[in-house]
C-alpha cells in the first residue's frame, strides 16, 4: 500500500519530468564542459558525439515542456525523447565496447577532429565520430569503477525510462496533440 502511495506522489504533470529531464541534459553537457575546460579531458569523437546525443534528448524534452501537449502529444514526445536517448545510448556502448578491447585489438588513432572537419567530406567525418578511434579507448577517468562512457551510458538509460513513463502519466490529460 505504501508503494502505490509513493507512485502516485511521482505522477508530477508530464511537463515537470520533460523539464526535470531537460535539467538533467542541462547537468551533463555542464559535465562533460567542465572535464574538457577544467580537467583538461580532450573530447574523443565518440565522446562529442554523445554529448550531441545528450543535446538533442535535452531539446526534445524542453520543447516538450514548453508546449504542454495533451495525452497524444506527450506519448509522441516520450518516444521522441525515448528514440533520442537511445541512439545517445548506442554510441555510449559502441565507447564502453571499445574501451574493454585487449590493446592489440584496439582501432589505430586517427587525425584530429579540427582537421578532419577541414580536410574530409562530411559523411567521413560522421563516419569517424561514430566508430571512434584508438583515442576512444583511452580511460582519462573513473568513478565508482565505471569510465565516463559507462556513466554516459547509465545516464541514456535512465532519460529513456524517464522518456517512456511518461505514458503512464497521461491519466488526467486531454487527448489532444
Amino acid at each position: 500500500m505504501k508503494f502505490l502511495c509513493r507512485f502516485k506522489c511521482l505522477k508530477f504533470n508530464p511537463r515537470i519530468w520533460f523539464f526535470l529531464g531537460f535539467l538533467g541534459c542541462v547537468f551533463l553537457l555542464s559535465m562533460g564542459a567542465y572535464f574538457q575546460f577544467v580537467g583538461g579531458l580532450e573530447p574523443c569523437p565518440l565522446c562529442i558525439s554523445q554529448r550531441l546525443g545528450i543535446l538533442l534528448t535535452g531539446i526534445v524534452f524542453l520543447i516538450a515542456a514548453l508546449h504542454n501537449p495533451g495525452a497524444a502529444g506527450v506519448k509522441r514526445y516520450a518516444i521522441l525523447g525515448a528514440l533520442a536517448a537511445v541512439a545517445g545510448g548506442s554510441v555510449s556502448v559502441r565507447h564502453v565496447w571499445l574501451q574493454h578491447l585487449p590493446p592489440d585489438q584496439v582501432p589505430e588513432c586517427g587525425p584530429g577532429l579540427e582537421y578532419v572537419f577541414h580536410n574530409f567530406p562530411l559523411t567521413d567525418t560522421i563516419k569517424l565520430m561514430l566508430s571512434g578511434t584508438g583515442d576512444c579507448a583511452k580511460v582519462d577517468w573513473t568513478f565508482l569503477g565505471m569510465s565516463m562512457p559507462a556513466w554516459t551510458l547509465l545516464a541514456f538509460l535512465m532519460l529513456a525510462t524517464l522518456s517512456l513513463l511518461q505514458f503512464w502519466n497521461t491519466e488526467k490529460l486531454p487527448n489532444r496533440i
